[in-house]
């Protein structure tokens, strides 16, 4: 048990190392101005679809789901400001940011676990290269700045398909009245919740999946290892800081 603490603190202890380094990369030159965009592309760009669809499915069917309990008292007319609170607030931000996890930060832990076994990273190193500036503070930088674009565009595209179900599909609501009711609803706090999440979520995501992708051991069977954890916990840091924000948001 002991030596399971020790292991628990000595790999957060090299997290915060890491983290530190990364942030402090920022500012500091050289600047790999072309490996952030490249990141932007791959984690942007290439997670726009999946982000898309998902953020429009999950719209409809929280519309879906209220219509049915709102029209029994009587409130159909509010499915509008529903689904823009809860979009808003935490399905965007969260769902958003375990799509891009699963997708980046599994191709994060893989990318450099791969680099890490074939010794490309001591290379690096050898040649006076600092590995957490040319791999990791281009990727935490990139995933930050996208991430917050990509819930935006998740909760746009959701309170679409919340439209199309709630007005032309089941008749709860003239179009007007959902998107006047879901504007209205909506108050600076929840919009700075909905910004401020996501932008965490992308430090989160990139920070572990390069940490798992430079610690890994073990050939072949290490690099699916790290994959796996990087996903894992990347989703749990996800729900508990998520949680850790809507306290302080609420009180």
């Amino acid at each position: 048990m002991l030596d399971f603490l020790k292991q628990s603190v000595a790999s957060f202890q090299d997290f915060l190392f890491l983290a530190s380094r990364s942030f402090a990369n920022i500012f500091r030159a050289p600047h790999y101005y072309s490996d952030v965009f490249t990141q932007m592309d791959v984690i942007g760009v290439g997670s726009l679809p999946i982000v898309l669809l998902t953020g429009f499915f999950s719209g409809g069917i929280i519309a879906l789901q209220m219509a049915r309990a709102l029209n029994t008292y009587g409130a159909g007319s509010q499915v509008g400001a529903i689904v823009s609170i809860t979009l808003i607030r935490e399905l965007g931000p969260v769902l958003t940011a375990l799509l891009v996890a699963g997708r980046n930060a599994s191709g994060m832990a893989s990318e450099l676990g791969s680099m890490k076994v074939s010794e490309q990273i001591d290379a690096m190193r050898a040649l006076g290269t600092d590995p957490s500036q040319k791999l990791v503070t281009p990727r935490l930088t990139a995933t930050a700045l996208m991430l917050p674009l990509l819930t935006v565009l998740a909760d746009a595209i959701g309170l679409f398909g919340a439209y199309l179900v709630s007005a032309p599909l089941l008749r709860l609501v003239t179009g007007t009245q959902f998107w006047s009711t879901s504007w209205r609803a909506l108050v600076y706090n929840d919009l700075a919740q909905g910004l401020m999440k996501p932008f965490l979520f992308g430090i989160i995501i990139s920070l572990v999946g390069c940490y798992y992708g430079l610690n890994t051991s073990g050939g072949t069977q290490g690099v699916g290892k790290a994959t796996t954890q990087a996903v894992v916990t990347a989703s749990i840091w996800i729900f508990l800081s998520t949680f850790l924000i809507d306290k302080v948001f609420v009180n």
